[in-house]
């Protein structure tokens, strides 16, 4: 793959900013996208200095905010005719249960709400690539939930890994239910998890070292440019491999019960 237009959430920090650094050695034109325009300057100089890729272009967005969310949609289509691929990596994990402005548990605003309507807000952008490939960056975290069509918002009950559990399980079974629906298209979509990595979201959410970020980009870079996994299509990657995920991302029905739910949230 050369020369793609790849857009990164969550790309001035930890994995998405390793990822960007990878990519943009390999030649690609880049989108930065963070929520502080300075963090973004920040980033795109150091990787403009490191690798001499002068294709950068930041993009501005606080993803809790789903007006912030469509507007960064429309600015991005107006600046690009064609999104090669797209990079769902921004994530937090919030230790107290706090609603954004529409209302929504910050956690599953964030990790899935934000991805999920972006995604469908780009997706005739992505469909103009030759071959459009989606990411979600999921965890292993998305196995240690349990589902509750009733408890989505926290509306019985708050528990901060209970809650990002959730967002990462919701990133399995949105990259279910595109798959389906893009079945006939040229995009691919799937979701990883990146391993267990030394960020900030990992040191303030669970108080642990990991692996370093580069090692955490890995699979990222290999889904967003390998020829391998160009006809790959509703996977859940680890190091570089399909493994298996929850069983109850198989669940048509729940898949698409939880898209619908999803597009009410986000107003779709």
């Amino acid at each position: 793959m050369v020369n793609k237009t790849i857009l990164i959430t969550g790309a001035t920090d930890g994995i998405g900013k390793q990822t960007a650094f990878e990519l943009a050695k390999l030649g690609h034109h880049l989108i930065i996208h963070g929520r502080d325009k300075e963090r973004i300057n920040n980033t795109i100089n150091e990787i403009r200095l490191s690798t001499n890729n002068h294709q950068l272009t930041e993009s501005i967005c606080d993803l809790s905010s789903l007006k912030a969310v469509q507007k960064m949609a429309e600015e991005i289509k107006s600046k690009f005719k064609r999104i090669d691929v797209l990079i769902n990596n921004a994530g937090v994990y919030i230790k107290r249960l706090a609603l954004t402005k529409d209302g929504y548990e910050t956690t599953f605003a964030v990790n899935h709400l934000a991805p999920f309507l972006l995604t469908n807000l780009l997706l005739d952008s992505i469909k103009n690539s030759d071959s459009g490939r989606i990411i979600n960056v999921s965890s292993i975290a998305h196995t240690r939930v349990n589902f509750d069509f009733g408890n989505l918002n926290d509306e019985k009950y708050f528990d901060p890994y209970g809650a990002y559990s959730l967002s990462k399980l919701a990133n399995l079974l949105f990259t279910k239910e595109l798959s389906y629906r893009l079945a006939e298209t040229n995009i691919t979509v799937n979701a990883l998890h990146p391993g267990v990595i030394s960020t900030k979201l990992l040191k303030s959410g669970f108080n642990i070292e990991g692996a370093s970020v580069k090692k955490g980009a890995e699979t990222s870079v290999y889904l967003a440019v390998s020829d391998d996994v160009k006809n790959t299509s509703g996977e859940y990657f680890v190091d570089k491999q399909v493994t298996r995920y929850s069983k109850i991302a198989d669940d048509k029905n729940l898949t698409k019960k939880f898209w619908d739910v999803s597009a009410g949230m986000v107003g779709l």
